[in-house]
């Protein structure tokens, strides 16, 4: 195909418009929408990765609609009343196939890229680590996006009615939302007992992927082999259908997608641990002495190290040899549900933990010592306040000498709430001899990093309740 032939066949077909609508709809989808993908380092603009997994997301409506574009692509020639006329012509359908899947998907392709493009310039202000890891998501994307459109002009060439592409539009975003909520979900209990879904192999089988719930995570290289395949497939089986002339022909064009979804499913990996998988270059520590945080996150070392290392300062004076040595980002992700892990020896934490998110200069430093002290046990991906804040406002004022507001997503009527419960816990417990105080916050840390009984109750000699 030639770029002339490309031309022409650009300016008849819906080709471009698909691309028109693709890249509208997805950057209208993202900025008009105050959603996840605008928040926390696991922002679409904050990293590469997230960049991809975000806009691989909006698949889940973008899929279908250039599904029922291609399948209207596909109607063009019986639109015209010249298929007939077509297949006396010595040119091979292969040809004329070949030409129009070959600009829609030049379309398509250029449209997700500047999407892409879109959201890279922003993550290059934002990021200073730099990686290739992310392409294999969006090359995938773009696949999917291709695969889509030839497989709905092979559909609506096969079944050439006014209804084919609304149908099969329909028919594509029922499949989305069935891998996304039922089909390609598979119910586990945690160690702790709590009941959550994960997605399954079968889920897979969809172009779109989950929100994007840890900076860190990736899809693993088994994934994108096994959606290659199956989505090769899918166009093949597409392309076999614009080329069809009889029922038998367009019968045995199954084959390709059928076949490439059997072998994906052989080929994707059936434990839901190795689907979305720990990105372990993303991870690796950048440290300023005792301070460390992951690649991702290097850019904003300069400005945790003076804080974090001030916040093990105060921890020795107040702990002695009980207090932490380093400040570490926690670079473990641990599964939905469960119950985090901590470590004694680090003082470990999230920059979406809400009093690190909220806190600057000197509140960075309480939050870090409140995270060391008590560093919550709510179990990943719940959101709680209670006890256990109020616990870390009474623990990090006993370390700094003086009662302080801690920093938080709450509001400042929940903050003025939690501190007035706080500050007679806190009262109480300066009035005892050190010996007692000492004893007390053992008690709590005790709890606290074992994530067993209550941290508040400790605190208050088991009067809290």
């Amino acid at each position: 195909m030639n770029a002339r032939v490309l031309r022409i066949e650009l300016k008849r077909s819906v080709a471009p418009w698909a691309g028109a609508v693709l890249l509208t709809t997805a950057l209208a989808f993202l900025y008009l929408v105050n959603a996840a993908w605008w928040r926390g380092t696991t922002a679409w603009t904050a990293q590469w990765t997230s960049l991809a997994l975000w806009t691989r997301g909006l698949l889940f409506y973008l899929w279908p609609l250039t599904v029922g574009l291609g399948a209207l692509q596909g109607l063009r020639d019986h639109r015209s009343k010249m298929s007939e006329l077509l297949t006396t012509t010595s040119r091979p359908a292969r040809h004329r196939a070949a030409t129009t899947a070959g600009a829609t998907a030049v379309t398509l392709a250029s449209a997700f890229a500047v999407l892409v493009l879109v959201g890279g310039v922003q993550v290059l202000a934002n990021t200073g680590y730099t990686h290739v890891g992310w392409l294999p998501i969006s090359l995938v994307a773009v696949l999917s996006l291709v695969a889509g459109a030839v497989l709905g002009m092979g559909a609506g060439r096969a079944l050439p009615s006014a209804l084919t592409p609304p149908l099969l539009a329909m028919a594509a975003f029922a499949f989305t939302v069935l891998m996304q909520m039922s089909l390609g979900r598979t119910e586990t209990d945690t160690a702790e007992g709590s009941t959550i879904t994960e997605p399954n192999r079968v889920s897979l089988l969809s172009p779109a992927v989950e929100e994007v719930r840890d900076v860190l995570v990736t899809l693993s290289p088994t994934v994108h082999v096994g959606q290659t395949i199956w989505l090769l497939g899918m166009a093949a089986t597409g392309f076999a259908l614009l080329v069809a002339a009889t029922p038998r022909a367009r019968l045995t064009a199954l084959t390709p997608v059928l076949a490439g979804a059997a072998i994906a499913l052989l080929v994707l990996p059936s434990d839901p641990h190795r689907i979305y998988v720990l990105d372990k270059a993303a991870a690796e520590p950048v440290c300023d002495g005792p301070v460390c945080v992951t690649q991702t996150q290097r850019a904003r070392l300069t400005d945790l190290a003076a804080p974090g290392k001030e916040a093990l300062r105060l921890l020795h004076g107040a702990l002695g040899g009980r207090a932490p040595v380093s400040v570490r980002e926690n670079a473990t992700v641990l599964p939905k549900g469960s119950t985090p892990r901590w470590s004694r020896t680090d003082v470990l934490f999230d920059f979406d933990d809400d009093i690190v998110a909220a806190a600057k200069g000197e509140e960075l430093t309480w939050a870090l010592i409140g995270k060391g002290m008590v560093p919550g046990c709510s179990p990943v991906g719940w959101f709680s306040v209670g006890e256990e804040d109020i616990a870390q406002t009474v623990a990090v004022s006993w370390v700094l000498g003086e009662f302080r507001s801690l920093p938080g997503a709450e509001s400042p009527g929940l903050r003025r709430e939690m501190d007035a419960k706080a500050r007679p816990v806190w009262k109480d417990l300066e009035a005892l001899p050190r010996a007692e105080q000492l004893s007390r916050v053992n008690a709590m840390r005790a709890a606290a990093f074992s994530c067993e009984g209550d941290v508040l109750e400790a605190l208050s000699g088991g009067a809290a309740r």
